[in-house]
């Protein structure tokens, strides 16, 4: 596959750009992977592409899924790259912590009409480093946000715990779990000591065009399924004008993809793979497959009425 890289101190961004061979006028951003062009953002970039769309990886930096302060600015200038290229429409997608700033650039920028968000939280938290650090292999950056805008870091939820209790904190929860990873105690204990405030949350009605937001109530990194209705809540409340589809699953584990994304990403032992990372995904493997397959059909219809619209 062909792609044009990008880097920040020369393009303001940092990614890559992969023309769909189909020729198309539509563009997703897709923030899956620590790297723009490493295994799983290239398998992200084949799955989209066989849907029709040209594709754009973009992560904080090389090989690095750690964010704090990363600036908003970067998501604002591809998108300023993207339409002067031929791209009439674009699209961001995220899962995780890229979901997080999948919802909150989408919010920030109306040129972006469909913004698809897996596990995300709906609230702004402190920004994390990912490495070795004391035994560690992440901690929380004092005084930094996950994202800032115009040189000013966003409003955030400050995490109840410092390093290196927070990195000791998440090992003995997945251990505890029999999980490949587990922070929902890290997240649950910091908005208790911490009430979410108005500034903290993201403005989830300013986004424009298609929203679709998908969760499962076994998530165990955090409490996604609560911050999903509470979005919904939010949503009901202020007046929006996106089309909104919020899907919240009983069994799915973190890893709410597409089951055929995840079959691109993973062609032999894709579900092993899910029952490895997850306890929940060994004790409900029909579900949790099961889940997959659906979100994998309501994506491949949204992306359907998206190219149509």
């Amino acid at each position: 596959m062909k792609k044009i890289h990008f880097d920040v101190e020369t393009d303001g961004f940092y990614g890559a750009y992969w023309e769909c061979p189909a020729q198309s006028e539509h563009v997703l951003i897709a923030m899956l992977g620590d790297d723009p062009e490493d295994y799983m953002a290239r398998s992200a970039v084949k799955w989209l592409m066989r849907k029709g769309f040209n594709v754009l990886t973009m992560s904080p930096g090389k090989k690095n899924y750690s964010h704090h302060n990363y600036p908003l600015e970067r998501i604002e200038s591809a998108v300023r790259w993207l339409q002067a290229h031929g791209n009439r429409r674009i699209g961001i997608v995220g899962a995780s912590t890229t979901g997080t700033l999948a919802l909150t650039a989408a919010s920030y920028f109306p040129d972006i009409s469909l913004t698809i968000a897996m596990t995300p939280s709906d609230f702004i938290w402190q920004g994390f480093e990912q490495g070795k650090r004391d035994g560690c292999t992440e901690w929380p950056i004092e005084g930094e946000s996950l994202f800032t805008y115009q040189g000013q870091p966003l409003p955030y939820m400050p995490f109840k715990y410092r390093h290196p209790q927070y990195g000791q904190i998440m090992q003995s929860e997945a251990k505890k779990g029999g999980d490949m990873l587990n922070s929902r105690k890290l997240f649950d204990d910091s908005e208790a000591v911490h009430p979410l405030t108005e500034e903290e949350m993201i403005k989830v009605e300013n986004i424009k065009g298609k929203l679709f937001v998908v969760a499962a109530e076994d998530d165990v990194l955090w409490d996604t399924a609560k911050y999903v209705r509470r979005m919904q809540a939010r949503l009901s409340e202020k007046p929006h004008d996106c089309e909104t589809e919020l899907v919240v699953y009983k069994h799915g584990t973190h890893f709410v993809f597409p089951d055929s994304m995840i079959k691109t990403m993973l062609p032999v032992g894709s579900s092993l793979f899910v029952k490895l990372a997850f306890r929940a995904a060994r004790q409900y493997p029909k579900e949790c497959r099961e889940t997959r397959i659906d979100i994998d059909r309501r994506v491949s219809r949204v992306f359907g009425e998206w190219k149509k619209a």
